[in-house]
Order: C-alpha cells, then structure tokens, then sequence
C-alpha cells in the first residue's frame, strides 16, 4: 500500500517515522519544508502537495493541529478520491466535523476513518501508541496492517466519528489528572514532603495514574517537557465540552478545567507546555516544584513490537 502522510509536527513526524522504518512505501508533506527534508533524507518521498498525494497514494494520513487545518487539507484532496482510495483522520478532531468531512469522502466512492492516537509522544516515536480507529469493519481490515505499524493497542471503536469521541474523552480525562497531579504535588511540598517521596507514594498506591507516571516526572524536573502546549489542551477539552453539550450532559469539572487553561493562557501564553499549569500555584505559593533524579523527556524503556487489535469484552451468549 501506498502512504500519504501529512502533518510532520510533535506526533505526526513520530508515526510517519514509524512508517518508513518498517519499511512503508511513504510520501509526505508538510508546510515546513524542512521536516520534508528531514524525512526525505531518511527515504520518504516528497508528496508535493495534498492532492498529489491523494491522487498517487492508496491511503493518505492527516496528522493537523485542528479541524479548519484537516478541512481545508481535505479539501484539496477531495477532488482527487474514488474508488480504493482511504483518508485516515489521525489528529484529535470534532466528531461531527470528521463525519461531514468523511461523508464527502465516501460519496465519492472513498473510505473514511478517524484514528486518532493516544499515549504520548514518547510513544509515537517507537510504535507502541495506542489508536482508536472509527469506521465500517470492512475499511477497518484494510487499514490495520498500517494501524499496527505505528502502534500496539488498536481498538476498532465503532462508525466514523466514534474514535474522536473517545480521544477527547481520555484527553479530558488526561487533563483532569494533570490539573489533580499540579495540585497534589504542590500541597504536598507545602505540607512539608519531600517531593521525591511523594512521587513514589503516589505511583504506589490508588492515587497513580499514566498521567502522574509521565507528567510529573517532567514536572519535578523543571523542563514541563512532554511537547503538547496549553492551546491544545484549550481546543481538546472544549471540544470534550461540545460533545456533552450536544449530549445534554450537565459538566462540573470540565467547565472548570476550561477556566483554568483560559486562564493559564492568559498568564504564560497559548504556546507555553502544558504541565506548566502547575506555575498557576507556584506563583500563588511561592514554591519551586522540583525534585532531583527525574528525566527532562519523557522516554519509551518499552521495545517496539508489533501492534494487535484489542478486543473489546462481550457478554457471554
């Protein structure tokens, strides 16, 4: 199969890496060239452009900061699509908006997914994300040999739309516990604790979580590194809030979490990293949040090995 990837940013350049090392016939393209190059240097081809992907490619990737970013992408590519032809949605998106978007695909006699991932960045770079895939069983076939490609746990989550559902629920879920991990760590130090043991006390018991497993590694380290800033944390849980708005789901919490990243935003920038929401009680306490012994990055110690389907637990007939 022939790969179209487009988006080479934090993610997209990990999985499309992904592709090519194990051995994908893959073009690509990004409005930085110079990650073009990057990846043409290390044997990807140039795609040119979004149409001359979708026209020379099987399956063309987008991997976009936002949905205006992949609608005016697809744009450019619908002309191009018939029959045999996939578009593979992989970045964190609206549901209804990746369902029009698909809907324009399939009249044309294309197949559309939305296969977002989920798990960090550190692993996108060795192919042990997890992804979640929305589409007909059939297209869900084609399309995950790749999906097994670029990571390890691959849900098939139901029709068009259904996996960006579920991206944004767990990314909501994921800054709930980013918001829960800043402020435990920063009462802990207030109380007293050593913050090297209170990481471990907390990895060791109920209170754990991937997030504190991960983010508060990089916390305690001062660099807040996990490349994902507080304007996509801002659009992926507003856009957890517009599904349960359009679900008549009254919110407490997520609410709550919007006003905090507004006002993060406000306080260090749009583009500033995301664990860096704990500076919110830093400054109001006066406390440095550091700890020795903790990495500046987040690294994947797990060996890439080959993804598989995870089957969903049935009831017994």
């Amino acid at each position: 199969m022939r790969v179209g990837f487009i988006g080479l940013g934090n993610v997209g350049g990990k999985l499309s890496g992904s592709l090519l090392r194990n051995g994908i016939d893959l073009a690509v393209h990004d409005l930085n060239g110079d990650l073009v190059h990057k990846m043409v240097v290390r044997g990807a081809r140039d795609g040119a452009s979004p149409s001359r992907l979708m026209e020379t490619c099987d399956a063309v990737i987008t991997c976009l900061p936002s949905p205006a970013a992949s609608a005016a992408v697809l744009d450019e590519m619908l002309p191009r699509v018939g029959p045999g032809k996939i578009w593979m949605e992989m970045s964190t998106t609206d549901a209804a908006e990746v369902k029009r978007l698909g809907a324009a695909v399939i009249d044309r006699g294309g197949a559309a997914v939305d296969c977002p991932v989920s798990g960090g960045c550190h692993r996108a770079d060795t192919g042990n994300i997890s992804i979640f895939a929305g589409c007909d069983r059939e297209t869900f076939e084609r399309i995950l040999p790749l999906l097994t490609v670029m990571g390890r746990r691959i849900l098939h989550t139901g029709d068009l739309g259904s996996a960006s559902v579920l991206k944004v629920v767990t990314n909501y879920l994921a800054t709930a516990n980013l918001v829960s991990c800043a402020e435990a760590l920063v009462v802990s130090k207030a109380a007293g604790m050593d913050l090297g043991v209170a990481y471990e006390a907390i990895r060791i018991s109920s209170g754990t979580s991937f997030v504190h497993e991960t983010e508060s590694q990089v916390i305690l380290n001062g660099s807040r590194d996990i490349s994902f800033t507080m304007d996509l944390v801002a659009k992926d849980i507003g856009l957890f809030q517009s599904v349960a708005d359009r679900a008549g789901v009254p919110l407490d919490l997520g609410p709550k979490l919007i006003e905090i990243f507004a006002d993060g935003i406000r306080r260090y920038g749009s583009r500033e990293l995301s664990p860096n929401i704990i500076r919110r009680l830093e400054d109001a306490t006066g406390l440095d949040i550091r700890a020795p012994g903790f990495p500046a990055q987040m690294q994947d110690d797990e060996p890439e090995e080959p993804g598989a389907e995870v089957i969903v637990r049935r009831a017994e007939k």
